[in-house]
C-alpha cells in the first residue's frame, strides 16, 4: 500500500495532480487567492456548491501541504480565517492562465473582457498586482 505522502512517480505533473487533481481544490484556492474569501462560511458560499465535509477536507489537505494557514480571526477569536502562504501565492500565474484559457474556450464564461485585455497587454503586471494584493491581505507584505 502506498504511503500517504509518497509520490506515485517523480513526474512534476503527477506531483501536482496529487495536490490539485480533484474537482474542488483549485476552486477553493481560487476563492482564497482571487476572490478574497478567508472564512469557512465565505468559502462554503461558492457558487459551485461545495459540501461542508468536502470543504473541510480540502482545507485540511491544503494546510498539510503548506499552501494555507488556519489562524484565529483577530476580529472574533471564536472563529478562524484561512490565509494563503507564499507557496499558494506562487500559483497565481497558473490560475490566471486557467481563467484566460477557460474564458477563451467557453462562450458562456462570465470573465470580464477587460480582465482578458489586461492579461493580453500586461500579463506580468496583472499577475504581480494580484500577488501583491494577496500578500497584503494575508499579512505577508
Amino acid at each position: 500500500m502506498q504511503a500517504k505522502n509518497q509520490a506515485r512517480s517523480t513526474c512534476p505533473i503527477s506531483f501536482a495532480l496529487e495536490i490539485f487533481g480533484d474537482r474542488w481544490t483549485l476552486l477553493v484556492l481560487r476563492d482564497l487567492l482571487l476572490r478574497g474569501r478567508r472564512r469557512y462560511r465565505e468559502l462554503l458560499r461558492s457558487e459551485e456548491g461545495i459540501a461542508t465535509n468536502v470543504l473541510a477536507d480540502r482545507l485540511k489537505r491544503l494546510e498539510r501541504r503548506g499552501l494555507i494557514r488556519k489562524l484565529r480571526d483577530e476580529a472574533d477569536g471564536r472563529q478562524f480565517v484561512y490565509a494563503a502562504t507564499p507557496l499558494a501565492i506562487s500559483l497565481v500565474p497558473m490560475l490566471i492562465e486557467m481563467i484566460v484559457w477557460g474564458a477563451r474556450s467557453d462562450s458562456g464564461s462570465d470573465v470580464d473582457p477587460a480582465f482578458i485585455a489586461r492579461f493580453e497587454t500586461d500579463r506580468e503586471g496583472l499577475i504581480a498586482e494580484i500577488q501583491a494584493e494577496v500578500r497584503r491581505s494575508n499579512g505577508l507584505a
